[in-house]
């Protein structure tokens, strides 16, 4: 009796755990029916479409909320770059034993006094200049009137007449008026901008090293070790694309002003420092500078040495783009064109010509920093090539 005394106790309990199971069945059945819904093809289309969606929202609302603080977020994106090209100057005196605070302070006022000698040499041509390009416009508007009036199809004196009544009355309307308010707020939002500008590049090139490190206190080991190889990399790649652009401008606005004064065309200065400036534009700031050069070049001495002008200026961009910019630059921008183009169109019709300029470093250290992300010479995992990319 004692043996089936305790053998009747398990018989008993057999049926309650069965019971159990059975009871926990359906819930299990249930919660597998619905991760079924999530593993096969859809589910894994919808949970990918669903991770797009919120990075696309947190993009978005950086977005937004930059395109709000422009007054502040581009003067720090603008001193961020300066600081990556004109950190290996401060670092080389800092190495030669100058005080970090003195090195910054030679560093600021080499870049202010390249910034007032070139807006010197602009100012000086265009006040000296001013007179004889009045006269040589008229002269040329002239000239161009009576080549038009040649062409092959028909452009009427009354078409002209009109022309110039337009543009004369919108000079005069109320329009110019309120522009030229606008033109005043965004001056004041200019000055205001380009002191916050200077403030944090003082501080960038000053404590910059400090500052991520601050920035990297909450990580450790390998995660640590990322941010200063991320770091690195978005500095490198910000310095080598603006040190490697400012080359290739002068470069640019020497080899045209050359031409442009070999041709007598007048402001050959103001012409040159914008061909400098609209280099720092990729794809399409030569286009600009020479469609502009060539404007010039056609209302002040003739149509003929207008077309001399562009081909002067294609000339000079095709040497610049084959033979200068690959030693130059190296590897420090390597986005298809394609991505260029976008990053392009992206940051014009966010932020202007101030995008426009920024768009393409920021897109290229981005791009640099995820080939660093897993180590030194290893992207991250998304990126990695799995097999021959080739058409």
């Amino acid at each position: 009796m004692g043996i089936f005394g305790r053998r009747a106790p398990r018989s008993d309990r057999r049926p309650v755990e069965a019971n159990r199971v059975a009871g926990r069945a359906p819930a299990q059945q249930e919660a597998r029916g619905a991760s079924k819904l999530w593993s096969d093809g859809f589910g894994r289309v919808g949970t990918r479409s669903l991770q797009v969606l919120a990075v696309i929202a947190v993009i978005a609302v950086l977005g937004f909320v930059g395109t709000r603080l422009t007054l502040v977020v581009i003067p720090i994106l603008i001193a961020l770059v300066l600081a990556a090209a004109i950190s290996p100057l401060v670092s080389f005196l800092r190495r030669r034993g100058v005080p970090s605070l003195l090195a910054t302070w030679i560093a600021l006022l080499t870049l202010a006094a390249l910034l007032a000698g070139v807006v010197w040499l602009v100012v000086r041509a265009v006040v000296d200049q001013w007179d004889e390009l009045q006269s040589q416009a008229l002269d040329g508007f002239d000239s161009l009137q009576s080549y038009v009036q040649g062409l092959p199809f028909e452009i009427s004196e009354e078409q002209i007449t009109s022309v110039r009544e337009s543009a004369a009355g919108l000079l005069q309307s109320s329009a110019v008026g309120s522009g030229a308010i606008e033109g005043v707020s965004q001056t004041a939002d200019f000055v205001t901008g380009f002191f916050i500008m200077i403030v944090v590049l003082f501080f960038f090139l000053k404590d910059g090293p400090a500052m991520w490190e601050f920035m990297l206190r909450p990580f450790e080991g390998r995660a640590y070790e990322r941010g200063l190889r991320v770091g690195d990399a978005t500095i490198g790649t910000l310095g080598g694309y603006v040190r490697g652009t400012a080359i290739i401008a002068v470069v640019d606005a020497v080899g045209i002003g050359i031409g442009l004064a070999i041709m007598g065309v007048p402001l050959v200065v103001p012409l040159s420092v914008l061909v400098f400036l609209l280099a720092f534009i990729p794809l399409v700031g030569a286009t600009l500078a020479g469609i502009l050069a060539a404007l010039v070049a056609l209302v002040a001495v003739g149509p003929v040495e207008a077309l001399v002008v562009v081909g002067i200026v294609v000339a000079v961009n095709q040497l610049e783009g084959t033979f200068l910019q690959p030693v130059v630059m190296g590897r420090t921008l390597r986005l298809h064109p394609l991505v260029i183009l976008f990053a392009l169109t992206t940051g014009t019709v966010l932020v202007g010509i101030t995008g426009a300029v920024l768009a393409v470093p920021i897109a290229a250290s981005i791009w640099r920093a995820i080939q660093v992300w897993d180590g030194p010479d290893q992207p991250a995992r998304f990126a990695r090539q799995k097999r021959a990319e080739t058409v």
